[in-house]
């Protein structure tokens, strides 16, 4: 099947969905027949492309496609897993398999890379925010499911897994052999910068971080630090009750976040004075492409209750609560069920966190000795060499820029991405 054939079918499920979500917008009153009149359309294009198409297509593909490109335009974290793969993805959540560190979403019909966890292999290959998957193990990532994409990035450790990604900097596909290994998220890490300002960089979000920052700030303010600057780049993992616990270390009242879906009772997660240690310092934020999940709770929750100021880029979007439905033939469909609301109601999802001043992070790769790029992931930054940290500082010192201000980006350069969680 011709990727012009695939662009037909990804085209009609959208505009399938487009029909659907516009009648459900369009109020109760609808007839109970009206969601299989939109049905129907789908229906009859399919069949026109079946009878009038150049050559007689592969239906279970297009079946497959068809949903999958469904489901993304709904939500770029969804799946549908056919009963096989769910089989198999059920035997995997009782294991505790390798990976290679990467943070996926789905991105025009691809597998595309959120984030990728430092230290781990996707990290050491140079892989980041708005790479994407061409293929993973030789298999096409084109309408793949994207919970099925992780499953095949998951293995024993000291296995490899080859892949082929599409890269920013990169025009042509590019082969990538990773090795799998147990995956550890890096600890939060703490300096003293001059002008008594302490910087405290927490790279993920799990279990437990919220005493690792405490303990890195009481740190600080016992070596001077009188104001902070938390860095939540390339942050794109963590569970949800995590980011409220570092947001509540900074916040002694009001709502921190709160989950809400169709058929989920809206669930407030609001501040505890009595957890509320670091209220008085003045803060700032540095966020980027890559901050995601739990990270993207913590800025919010600060930005919306005044707290701190954001400085970077737009955050990628994604903190919601996702489930598997089954279906009647074993197959599966795995999709958000309730989405994470920043406290002034934007669904985090939808939106992610916009800066109050927005700068773009360079791209910059070092050259080492032996002519070759040493991926961002692993560089270590220098700070009179990190636009986003400097801006920090001034901002922290002498206060936000003027309304509208922005250091100018590269050309070209986005200052947000589309719309992650799970690591592989």
């Amino acid at each position: 099947m011709n990727s012009r054939f695939k662009l037909v079918v990804v085209t009609s499920s959208t505009f399938l969905v487009v029909l659907l979500l516009l009648g459900a917008v369009m109020g109760q009153s609808a007839s109970p027949e009206e969601p299989y009149r939109h049905l129907s359309v789908y229906s009859e294009v399919l069949s026109r492309i079946k009878s009038e198409y150049v050559e007689e297509p592969d239906i279970k593909n297009v079946t497959l496609g068809a949903m999958n490109g469904l489901l993304e335009s709904v939500d770029p974290f969804a799946s549908y897993l056919s009963s096989e793969q769910y089989k198999q993805f059920l035997k995997t959540q009782d294991t505790k398999k390798a990976g290679v560190g990467m943070i996926l979403s789905r991105k025009f019909g691809y597998v595309g890379v959120v984030s990728a966890i430092p230290g781990s292999a996707a990290a050491k290959a140079g892989l980041g925010t708005g790479d994407m998957l061409e293929s993973i193990g030789g298999i096409a990532t084109r309408d793949m499911p994207l919970a099925y994409a992780e499953l095949l990035l998951q293995g024993d450790p000291g296995t490899n897994i080859e892949i082929t990604a599409l890269r920013v900097r990169k025009p042509e596909p590019q082969k990538i052999t990773l090795t799998r290994g147990i995956l550890r998220y890096p600890a939060v890490t703490s300096k003293l910068l001059p002008d008594g300002i302490g910087l405290v960089q927490i790279p993920a979000i799990d279990t437990g971080k919220s005493k690792e920052v405490a303990a890195q700030i009481d740190g600080l303010i016992k070596q001077g630090a009188k104001k902070l600057i938390l860095d939540l780049r390339g942050s794109g993992v963590g569970k949800a009750e995590d980011g409220v616990a570092i947001a509540n270390l900074f916040l002694d009242k009001g709502l921190i976040t709160y989950a809400q879906g169709q058929k989920w009772k809206r669930q407030n997660f609001d501040a505890d004075p009595a957890k509320a240690v670091y209220k008085s310092q003045p803060m700032v934020l540095i966020t980027n492409r890559g901050t995601a999940s739990a990270a993207e709770i913590v800025a919010a929750s600060l930005l919306d209750g005044k707290r701190a100021e954001i400085v970077g880029e737009r955050t990628y979007g994604d903190a919601a609560i996702r489930k598997a439905i089954t279906m009647d033939d074993g197959a599966a469909v795995i999709l958000s069920v309730a989405k994470y609301y920043s406290p002034s109601g934007k669904a985090i999802q939808d939106t992610g966190v916009t800066p109050t001043v927005l700068v773009t992070e360079a791209e910059a790769f070092v050259d080492t000795e032996e002519g070759q790029e040493t991926p961002p992931q692993e560089q270590v930054r220098k700070d009179e060499e990190d636009v986003l940290l400097k801006k920090a500082i001034e901002v922290l010192t002498k206060g936000k820029p003027a309304s509208g201000s922005q250091v100018a980006a590269r050309p070209g350069s986005p200052l947000s991405a589309p719309n992650p969680l799970t690591t592989k």
